[in-house]
């Protein structure tokens, strides 16, 4: 708990220089952004469904940008691929490129944020994916929910 604290207290910090300004509906639709802008509707919204259950979750950080920028970190800066999601600790910028797909995640991060899509649920309860191409250590320790554009989602067993 102490662990994650600390990452929690680190990620809000680098957030804060990152200039998110703890905008939780910037932080989802960043990641909807990174993790997803090449997927359809139903891709991103996986993801974000994603991001919103591990909000829920104890075993991870209550808010949006707290979960988004999860990762281990040195001199507040997040060490190249060591968060949980990978576009976060890539070493690249984090600005977004396509203003069209940023445009669109971020009207979805705010119709997600705002409760007009929470009686879809496309991955139950899923807290993990991973695109279709690789093949984590975790998967083996998780429950295998179901496939949706080019990532596989899963639950963690409570």
């Amino acid at each position: 708990m102490k662990i994650m604290l600390t990452f929690f207290v680190i990620a809000v910090a680098t957030m804060i220089s990152h200039n998110c300004k703890g905008d939780e509906v910037n932080c989802l639709a960043l990641n909807i952004y990174h993790e997803a802008r090449n997927q359809p509707t139903v891709g991103k919204l996986a993801v974000a469904m994603v991001t919103i259950n591990r909000v829920k979750d104890e075993r991870f950080p209550n808010t949006i940008c707290g979960v988004v920028l999860q990762g281990h970190y040195r001199n507040n800066q997040p060490i190249k691929n060591k968060c949980q999601f990978s576009w976060w600790c890539d070493g690249k910028s984090d600005k977004p490129k396509d203003l069209q797909s940023w445009e669109y995640s971020l009207q979805l991060a705010k119709s997600i944020h705002e409760g007009h899509l929470d009686n879809i649920d496309l991955v139950k309860d899923a807290t993990h994916y991973h695109a279709i191409y690789v093949r984590p250590y975790w998967v083996y320790a998780k429950r295998k929910i179901r496939i949706i554009a080019d990532h596989v989602f899963y639950s963690w067993e409570k």
